[in-house]
């Protein structure tokens, strides 16, 4: 799975948001409006996963994510911060590059090749380093989808 298949242009934003509760909202309510859901159907699994544990992997990473009843297909959004928040992240730091990933109920091994597809574009330095540099929805998307993150030809 690469992370061009999980990501639409149209699901790369950038966002202000105050802390992690508020965060985790927008995102399901932004995630929910583009599937055409109810907020709280995304909001509730996501915070259930979130209770396990913090989905924030470190250096400034968070992929909150959850399975979804009702969801057909694999979702994401990705969401560069205008300013970190507090992620209770295992590295303590905060996060500024964060992956809202949304799986079927049922999803089974592939949910977890989902999950390193997108831990492993995130926690690339360089890559990272690119993101944080932006705040441009397309410059952000051909960063996250293109090999080598050079910008696409427009």
């Amino acid at each position: 799975m690469e992370i061009v298949e999980l990501i639409k242009p149209e699901h790369v934003i950038s966002l202000r948001a105050g802390n992690k509760a508020q965060l985790l909202q927008e995102l399901a309510r932004r995630a929910a409006h583009a599937l055409g859901s109810d907020p709280q159907a995304i909001l509730d699994p996501v915070l259930e996963r979130e209770i396990l544990g913090s989905t924030g992997v470190g250096s400034g990473v968070a992929i909150p994510h959850a399975r979804v009843p009702g969801l057909k297909d694999y979702f994401a959004l990705f969401a560069r911060l205008e300013k970190p928040v507090d992620f209770d992240a295992v590295d303590g730091k905060p996060v500024d590059l964060v992956v809202l990933l949304l799986v079927p109920a049922n999803a089974d091994k592939p949910h977890l090749t989902a999950l390193a597809c997108v831990s492993r574009r995130l926690r690339d330095p360089e890559i990272a380093r690119r993101l944080r540099a932006t705040l441009e929805p397309s410059v952000l998307y051909d960063l996250l989808t293109i090999p080598n993150g050079a910008p696409a030809v427009r």
